[in-house]
């Protein structure tokens, strides 16, 4: 059986960015976690560490609880916004770069782990966080999120593989939302639900 890191190595494990995996730390504690599988030394410049899978694993396995309840995107913790959350981040500048610099790591994962590089598809961390990832294209593309006074899209799990539920706030919208998911990588078709007869979007992350 492995042993599991030290209590050191997982203050390391669970500070590394969460959409990334970047890690930071001493040049002794990352060599350590490179040496048990749970990190990589990228081999561009500036030669920064990432988790491994199994790393990942490790971090989202038994997540350290915050000290005291905090909503959403007040823990220091980035978080996209699916739509609906009842006490949402504050908008505005600080916001912006948060989103724009998420995504640009979301890129750099694609490029890293996707065969030949490719950044015009997702990648396994998306696959393995559908909601967040779409809801994560939507934000960066400057869509508005739902929020507690005012419409916006959202993004529902569905109980389908690799498929989620866009929902906006007219048929102009729900477009707009198409056309920025398949920019990302995604397919996606409009559909109507049986009984409320409500328009939205099933979207699934495209493969090839």
């Amino acid at each position: 059986m492995t042993r599991p890191p030290t209590a050191a190595q997982r203050r390391v494990i669970d500070a590394a960015d969460p959409v990334t995996g970047r890690l930071r730390g001493t040049e002794a504690q990352l060599a350590a976690l490179v040496k048990r599988g749970l990190a990589f030394r990228h081999p561009r410049p500036p030669h920064d560490h990432f988790l491994t899978p199994a790393g990942h694993r490790i971090r989202e396995a038994v997540p350290e609880p915050p000290e005291q309840p905090a909503p959403s995107g007040s823990s220091g913790v980035f978080t996209a916004r699916v739509g609906g959350e009842e006490e949402p981040p504050a908008s505005g500048p600080a916001r912006l770069r948060e989103v724009h610099s998420a995504w640009q790591g979301l890129l750099e994962l694609r490029r890293m782990t996707n065969p030949g590089g490719a950044t015009d598809r997702p990648c396994g961390w998306e696959r393995t966080h559908l909601v967040r990832a779409a809801a994560l294209a939507l934000e960066a593309a400057g869509h508005r999120p739902a929020g507690p006074d005012d419409d916006g899209y959202r993004v529902r799990a569905t109980p389908q593989p690799e498929a989620v539920a866009v929902y906006a706030p007219d048929e102009e919208s729900l477009r707009a939302c198409a056309a920025t998911l398949e920019r990302a990588g995604w397919q996606a078709g409009e559909y109507t639900e049986p009984r409320t007869r409500v328009r939205y979007l099933l979207a699934s992350p495209r493969r090839a």
